[in-house]
């Protein structure tokens, strides 16, 4: 069977390969009156020398201002991606009805955890991000706020130990234990304990998501081509293994929970509450669970710990506002007796500021994935965007636009005043997207980058050292936005 499976796959890619590749031109852009071009996208890409989504993007942001739109292919699948941003503004947020799909590829059978709500497209994203969306309010981040405190100040005492060695530290890895060890503790009730051990199970599991995609390219694109013969070849996006232990860890903090009559009022506690819902449609099943569980995991973990690697990467390289912060820091927490209160986290807007500012020159996700579920008129043109198609918003260019801010790749936290906002087109900042399917855990992303970045900066400075980038090479084979061969610094103790 699986020998079926090569000859079946490498039958069709080559198929695709000789008529991307040989075909004397492509129509379906051209047909359309649409500006269009035909490079290599990333994934498609057969040689050795992957580009980054962002640098791809390059050529094709220079179209703005002649038009709303470009046209790409992979390999030969059209997609759009808008480049205007009053069009971005209709497709994110005034007519979402006709752009609420994602298009991603979901095989609840082979795959179970696909089935997670950044996938799910109609009626099943909307109802569980109905149900989940009372899990992120502001009275929410109060509950987990000292949970996320704690593991902050086990953070510190670990960094005590490693720095007494070796103040030379890559920070990625680091951080991403503490938001491992804040996830898990916060979704699932466990103490992952990442900081003091690195190999604990759920950095493993964690990292072996990120790190080794089970899929060679070629499953990748049949995926992306042909979902439906996938599904019928069984195809999986994620190992095995993982699965199984997310399926495992889910299923033993239900039953603990249930047979112990354990309420801790978080996200898992949420879930549970769903499989015992009386309207049949909104119940989950355990696999469901799973599923929503392993995306707040993954999504929580790796991108929290990717922008608090960036802001102090930044912040070693500007000395004045790393300063600056930290005075914020000290000045806030001796106002609430030297004690971190959710009020006083709040108060720190120029910690704020440096956030947003490292979230617009590093987008933890450099594009957004929308998908038409219905024919659509291009607002005063005649280009209809046909149902069923894919579009990429290019977040990374957007925000690295000189036209809406100048010297894109200066690090300014003034650039997030109010005052600057509200000049500036309300597209022109999409880290966490817009509209209905923005991203629902923002509140929660931001309230563990804060609480980390302000135990950091209160106890240590961060300097560059001779293995710090610069300047930062993306890697290519990561869906987040991470710098390819980690990010070292210098630490000292306060």
């Amino acid at each position: 069977m699986d020998l079926l499976i090569t000859v079946i796959l490498v039958i069709i890619s080559l198929a695709t390969f000789i008529y991307n590749y040989f075909q004397k031109k492509f129509s379906y852009w051209k047909d359309r009156g649409v500006v269009h071009l035909k490079p290599s996208f990333p994934l498609g890409n057969l040689s050795l020398k992957q580009p980054h989504f962002t640098e791809f993007m390059v050529d094709i942001y220079k179209h703005k201002g002649e038009t709303s739109l470009v046209g790409i292919y992979f390999m030969t699948k059209p997609i759009v991606i808008p480049i205007g941003l009053d069009l971005i503004q209709n497709i994110l947020v005034k007519d979402f009805n006709s752009f609420h799909g994602r298009g991603m590829y979901v095989n609840e059978v082979d795959d179970p955890l696909s089935a997670h709500m950044f996938s799910l497209d109609g009626e099943r994203w909307k109802l569980i991000r109905t149900k989940l969306s009372p899990t992120f309010t502001s009275g929410k981040m109060k509950n987990m706020f000292s949970t996320v405190v704690t593991v902050a100040e086990r953070f510190v005492e670990t960094l005590d130990d490693i720095i007494k060695l070796e103040s030379q530290l890559e920070v990625n890895d680091l951080l991403g234990r503490f938001t491992t060890d804040v996830i898990g503790s916060c979704a699932f009730g466990i103490e992952c304990n990442s900081l003091k051990d690195p190999n604990s199970r759920f950095r493993h599991y964690g990292k072996r998501f990120l790190d080794e995609q089970p899929l060679p390219l070629i499953m990748h694109i049949i995926i992306v081509l042909y979902p439906d013969l996938a599904r019928k070849l069984h195809i999986r996006a994620l190992r095995k293994d993982v699965t199984n232990f997310f399926l495992d860890t889910v299923r033993k903090t239900v039953e603990y929970r249930k047979g112990n009559d354990i309420q801790r009022n978080d996200f898992m506690d949420l879930l549970i509450q769903m499989t015992k819902d009386s309207n049949e449609d909104g119940k989950l099943t355990l696999e469901q669970i799973a599923a929503q569980a392993s995306l707040f995991f993954f999504a929580g973990f790796e991108t929290s710990s990717s922008v608090m690697t960036f802001c102090l990467y930044e912040l070693a390289l500007n000395q004045d506002i790393q300063e600056k912060a930290r005075q914020e820091i000290v000045q806030v927490l001796a106002s609430h007796d030297g004690i971190l209160t959710y009020e006083g986290m709040q108060q720190m807007t120029y910690l704020e500021k440096i956030i947003n500012e490292t979230l617009r020159k590093y987008p933890s996700v450099p594009f957004l994935i929308r998908s038409t579920v219905r024919d659509y008129t291009v607002p005063d043109s005649k280009i209809v965007i046909e149902k069923g198609t894919l579009l990429f918003i290019p977040v990374h260019s957007i925000q690295h636009d000189p036209e809406i801010y100048t010297s894109p790749e200066l690090f300014d936290p003034e650039r997030m005043s109010a005052e600057q906002i509200k000049s500036r087109h309300p597209m022109s900042f999409l880290a966490f997207g817009d509209g209905p399917r923005n991203c629902i855990g923002m509140r929660f992303g931001k309230m563990q980058t804060k609480i980390g970045l302000i135990a950091l900066l209160k106890h240590y400075r961060f300097s560059t050292c001779s293995k710090t980038p610069n300047p930062i090479l993306f890697d290519p084979k990561k869906g987040v936005l991470t710098s390819k061969d980690g990010i070292f610094l210098d630490i000292k103790k306060i």
